[in-house]
């Protein structure tokens, strides 16, 4: 049996189906079981991760532990102590490939997420622990640039020349599925990231090339950014962490691992086959 947290997120739904299509137990925990919409067999189960004592029963019978930052919080150790002491083996922990920068110097932190107290946490659980410490998500681009595109051929934003490589979501998923199941990553750190280090404008580029649109990305001040951001209801506090990000990596490649890769036997899924997967969502 593996328990999740963050059974109903980014990386959470896509692991969840690949753990019930690989016929493992799995059991979720949410916040509201009514909405979950996780696959058939999926055992939904009604708590709080931040509140460690409401998983107590839900840990009975569960040999791995998926650990989201962001749904546990600064819970981490008081959640992973007892499920060591209910049983539980093993943790496998969603961690950021910046886990090791300055914590102001980490924009998701200001979003909520506290990847290196949790990652430290399950380090020091006493569980065989694996943590994936991840690229950037290809699906926040959506968020980012999806009205954008929708709305026309031209997306506006700072910093040009500011690369990613960004790790498609069933990749991340594919690779907390070994994490889980096998004792080949127990005690790793992995760096993992897409295929290929791409600049705000080679990405734009690639989303037209796939729709088959005529798409450009025009550089426009930060500042201006940083203004319609923060009008959005984005966190002034995210906005400049992440702002001062991009100025920091301008010009530069971003880090591409190979981890996905050596890990799964396959090629990580590229930017351009994200897109493919995803272009009703841009609008076509």
């Amino acid at each position: 049996m593996i328990l999740m947290t963050g059974a109903t997120g980014t990386i959470g739904r896509p692991l969840t189906s690949l753990l019930v299509s690989e016929g493992v137990k799995v059991r979720a925990i949410t916040r509201n079981p009514q909405a979950a919409g996780l696959p058939d067999g999926v055992e939904v189960v009604e708590g709080e991760p931040a509140r460690p004592e409401t998983l107590a029963s839900a840990l009975q019978g569960v040999a791995g532990l998926f650990l989201h930052p962001r749904a546990v919080g600064l819970a981490a150790p008081e959640l992973l102590a007892l499920a060591k002491e209910r049983g539980v083996q093993r943790v496998a922990v969603l961690s950021a490939i910046n886990v090791e920068d300055d914590l102001d110097n980490q924009p998701s932190r200001f979003n909520g997420d506290r990847n290196k107290e949790v990652e430290a946490a399950a380090v020091a659980s006493g569980l065989d622990w694996v943590s994936l410490r991840s690229s950037a998500f290809a699906v926040n681009t959506l968020l980012a640039w999806g009205g954008q595109i929708r709305a026309g051929d031209v997306v506006r934003g700072p910093y040009a020349t500011f690369s990613e490589a960004p790790i498609h979501e069933r990749d991340l998923a594919a690779v907390a599925v070994r994490a889980l199941l096998s004792d080949s990553l127990l005690g790793r750190k992995l760096d993992l990231t897409g295929p290929q280090s791409l600049t705000h404008t080679e990405l734009i580029a690639t989303v037209g090339e796939v729709l088959g649109r005529p798409l450009r990305f025009q550089e426009i001040p930060p500042e201006v950014v940083r203004q319609v951001m923060i009008g959005q209801g984005l966190a002034e506090r995210f906005v400049e962490a992440l702002l001062a990000r991009y100025a920091r990596g301008a010009g530069q490649p971003a880090l591409v691992t190979g981890e996905v890769e050596k890990i799964l036997g396959r090629p990580a899924l590229s930017w351009a086959e994200w897109v493919a997967e995803h272009a009703d969502a841009f609008g076509n």
